[in-house]
């Protein structure tokens, strides 16, 4: 026997076994979408117990719910500060696209059932996943954007600020793959610059 073998095994405790259990039920909801997502495949996953699980989490919407916070706010992206609203912009969908592409097809596909039985939606889920962060790095950006004189601030309507990123969204969801650059290029070119450029 090696050292490894003899010795015991460490007791997750806390933190640490919170964000393994975690880091278990995202990689089961990758894994199995929402139907594979069970308690006892959690369990098994984070090799830990249902009662554990149960302690935290009551029931399997409330583990959901925090999976998909846990899950969401892996690879975060930073908001860039190129120097120009449209590197900005360009900078924060390309990384956006290499951040959360792999989970496209979770979030469309594979959720169908949750949203059905759950009554929320995409918007919901991202709401609970980033709180008061979600839409800050855009409104980051465009606030520098305005200071450097690049917008017209009366352009930007709150459907403005947002075409760019919900356009972004959309084509990822709807195609469960990553934009080709060519098409970001073309959600900030040809239709986001237009609507707020004096």
């Amino acid at each position: 026997m090696t050292l490894e073998e003899d010795a015991p095994a460490r007791r997750r405790r806390g933190e640490e076994l919170e964000r393994a259990i975690l880091q278990a039920a995202w990689d089961q909801l990758l894994e199995g979408g929402y139907p594979g997502f069970t308690i006892d495949a959690v369990a098994d996953r984070a090799q830990t117990s249902r009662s554990v699980i149960y302690r935290r989490w009551p029931d399997r919407g409330e583990l959901m719910d925090a999976t998909l916070a846990f899950g969401l706010n892996q690879g975060r992206v930073e908001t860039p500060d190129t120097g120009s609203l449209r590197g900005d912009l360009l900078a924060m969908l390309r990384s956006s696209n290499l951040a959360r592409s792999a989970i496209a097809p979770l979030l469309s596909v594979f959720m169908g059932a949750y949203y059905a039985e759950s009554g929320r939606t995409f918007a919901d889920v991202r709401r609970r996943a980033f709180g008061e962060r979600a839409g800050t790095s855009m409104e980051t950006i465009l606030n520098r954007a305005v200071a450097r004189g690049e917008v017209d601030p009366q352009r930007l309507t709150r459907r403005v600020r947002s075409v760019a990123s919900d356009l972004f969204r959309h084509d990822l969801l709807m195609t469960a793959a990553p934009l080709p650059d060519e098409e970001i290029v073309a959600i900030v070119d040809e239709v986001f610059l237009p609507l707020v450029r004096t």
